[in-house]
């Protein structure tokens, strides 16, 4: 369940997970700043000392910008989420996929993984065994404490999307607070690619705990590389004006 990064689930029902990379405590300034992320129609242009490497439109009406960064430590990959409206989502996942930091730029709500875990999500683990079990905390820089417990599992299938072969998985994962209240319910299909190292969303019910439930799907559509029409572009092309008339729809439908 790590395509999205951990995203501080009272800020928006709909969390947008990028990887259980989380958070560690490396300097933020390293990040991508808000400001440095253009917030209509245009090209994503990475921070200085960075590298973007692949821009990916997504279903949901979503595109992602995915790069490196030279101060980041080896393995590190980060990501900016646009919708129609301007950056969403910035994070920063480590080589095995743990959701290292990850930030809403609209909110200024900022989470990082907690170092010590029962058991740290690992990318490598899941290639291996074919499943992973994961255990860990996030904190927020407004102080809240986070609990993400599940798994990701691969399905053994493999799909063609635009000419990049990935593999399908499944996962469940649950979060609560210091408490032990339930936050936010996920469960859903998602994809990897092992040469990328990392996870893409797909489709997937979520439940909080206002009671709204969610079926969304973010899967690939298409991959743009360097050279290549449509790299950097920071306008989703799938999906768009749908999700506003579906989700009033949604609501009273609880």
């Amino acid at each position: 369940m790590r395509h999205k990064a951990c995203i501080h689930p009272r800020q928006d029902s709909r969390i947008t997970l990028q990887g259980p990379g989380i958070l560690s405590v490396l300097a933020w300034a390293a990040a991508l700043p808000f400001t440095a992320l253009p917030s209509h129609a245009g090209t994503f242009t990475p921070p200085q000392g960075c590298k973007l490497e692949v821009t990916v439109q997504n279903r949901g009406c979503t595109v992602s910008q995915i790069y490196r960064c030279g101060t980041d430590p080896d393995g590190h990959q980060r990501s900016a989420i646009f919708n129609e409206d301007g950056p969403t989502h910035i994070s920063r996942i480590d080589s095995e996929t743990r959701w290292i930091e990850s930030r809403n730029p609209n909110s200024g709500i900022e989470d990082r993984l907690v170092d010590e875990a029962r058991d740290h999500a690992s990318f490598s683990t899941l290639i291996e065994t074919g499943h992973d079990d994961f255990d860990f905390w996030t904190e927020s820089n407004t102080g809240e404490r986070l609990h993400h417990v599940g798994h990701d599992e691969l399905t053994g299938e493999t799909v063609t999307v635009d000419g990049i072969k990935l593999e399908k998985t499944r996962f469940e994962l649950t979060t609560t607070d210091v408490n032990g209240e339930v936050l936010i319910e996920r469960s859903g299909q998602q994809f990897i690619n092992r040469a990328m190292g990392r996870f893409f969303g797909g489709q997937e019910t979520q439940s909080d705990w206002t009671g709204l439930r969610q079926e969304t799907n973010d899967s690939p559509v298409l991959f743009n590389f360097p050279g290549e029409k449509g790299f950097g572009e920071t306008t989703p092309q799938f999906d768009c004006g749908q999700i506003v008339a579906q989700l009033p729809d949604e609501r009273a439908q609880l």
